[in-house]
């Protein structure tokens, strides 16, 4: 299914019954020497309950600052967010930071860990601060799930990269999210060690219901979600649906999404 945005008013898309993001005509321009520089210009997207997208298209075509839009990190200049039924124009800074901790899970490429604290400790701190009346021992069953519960009092600097984003996939889905947004998950990895990261969010996803939106230039990545959303020039160029499955990795193409 493609879908041409600049032709089309904006219109659900979603695969579900239920909307967790809703996005309407968003734009964002923001300020330069040079004059203003437009990053989204009208984006329309409805993204269903428990779907996995995956977003993907040339550097610069604004993936990484859809992201951030969904996570209330970037206010849009123009346009509606709404995200698991909060509208986030009638949120202030403050009220995104706890709609965040309440309702989004995000995974970075760069994992972004605390370095003074253990892994344990990484994973617990949302979680304190969301008043878990259990914070260590969620997180203990959280870092469990990804297959580090010998690795809960080791630091950052004594993991290797697939264990750091391993602990950082169990921060993101410890307070049980509404959402999981994920920015080139892999993109620090070697394939073998990203190959088991996918797997396990991809597992997560699937057990928990959770809806994902992540970006990636791998291809077999994006094809493993239920649409993959290319964007180009800040719109959405076109929607096409993905298998829903991820490959063994036999069949992995190793190809990267290209302009």
């Amino acid at each position: 299914m493609n879908v041409d945005q600049t032709s089309a008013s904006p219109s659900p898309v979603s695969t579900t019954g239920d909307a967790v993001v809703q996005l309407r005509d968003v734009h964002l321009t923001l300020p330069s020497d040079a004059g203003d520089v437009n990053i989204l210009r009208g984006i329309s997207l409805d993204v269903g309950k428990g779907e996995a997208v995956g977003l993907v298209g040339p550097s610069g075509s604004g993936k990484s600052t859809l992201l951030m839009v969904l996570a209330g990190l970037e206010r849009q200049s123009s346009g509606s967010v709404h995200l698991a039924g909060a509208d986030f124009s009638k949120l202030n800074e403050d009220g995104l930071a706890k709609f965040r901790l309440a309702h989004v899970g995000i995974v970075f490429q760069s994992f972004h860990l605390i370095p003074t604290m253990t892994a344990l400790e990484n994973v617990a701190v949302p979680l304190e601060l969301a008043g878990h009346p259990d914070p260590f021992g969620k997180a203990a069953e959280e870092l469990g799930h990804v297959g580090l519960e010998h690795r809960l009092s080791h630091y950052p600097g004594q993991l290797s990269g697939g264990e750091q984003q391993r602990v950082a996939l169990a921060r993101a889905v410890a307070g049980d999210p509404d959402i999981l947004l994920a920015d080139e998950p892999t993109g620090n990895l070697d394939g073998t060690t990203g190959e088991q990261i996918i797997e396990l969010m991809f597992d997560l996803h699937k057990r928990r219901g959770t809806t994902m939106v992540l970006i990636t230039h791998d291809a077999d990545l994006a094809q493993a979600c239920d649409r993959v959303v290319r964007l180009r020039d800040g719109q959405v160029e076109s929607i096409a649906a993905g298998t829903g499955r991820v490959l063994p990795s036999d069949e992995l193409t190793g190809e990267e999404v290209t302009g």
